[in-house]
């Protein structure tokens, strides 16, 4: 009989919210087997000089949910990014942002995930992949979580 992973994704889920960083972004999350996505609400604060998202701001949505998408599959250890490779297709500077993630390779010890970013209309703004490896830190004694 498969065992239930749905507590080990909402435990994901809130500590991912719990990360100081997304008091900035405030992001919504979803997390399935293999599978994540992401999505937040573009601000002024977010642009670069020229009025456009900075790309910090795709490479966050990108990592994030492929790395979400790496944590899925592996309750135990928190996950750490080794590599991540970013193409940014098209800027965007007002309305939602949504980030999607999917393993697409593991082993034992790393998982191998890739993420697209898109605008509000489903447009692709960015794309990316990475290399995600078990780290020695504990899940449980990652902030938020354990409730």
């Amino acid at each position: 009989m498969p065992i239930d992973m749905t507590p080990h994704y909402h435990a994901l889920q809130r500590m991912y919210l719990a990360a100081p960083i997304n008091r900035i972004y405030q992001p919504d999350i979803l997390i399935l087997e293999g599978w994540a996505e992401i999505s937040i609400q573009l601000q002024e604060d977010f642009h670069h000089s020229a009025g456009a998202v900075h790309g910090s701001v795709y490479f966050k949505m990108l990592d994030d949910a492929a790395f979400f998408a790496a944590s899925s599959l592996e309750s135990e250890f928190f996950v750490l990014t080794a590599s991540f490779t970013t193409y940014l297709i098209r800027p965007v500077s007002s309305g939602e942002m949504r980030s999607e993630g999917r393993v697409v390779s593991q082993t034992r010890t790393q998982f191998i995930a890739e993420s697209t970013v898109y605008n509000e209309r489903g447009q692709e703004l960015a794309r990316g992949s990475g290399i995600f490896v078990k780290g020695k830190h504990r899940l449980q004694e990652a902030l938020g979580y354990s409730e």
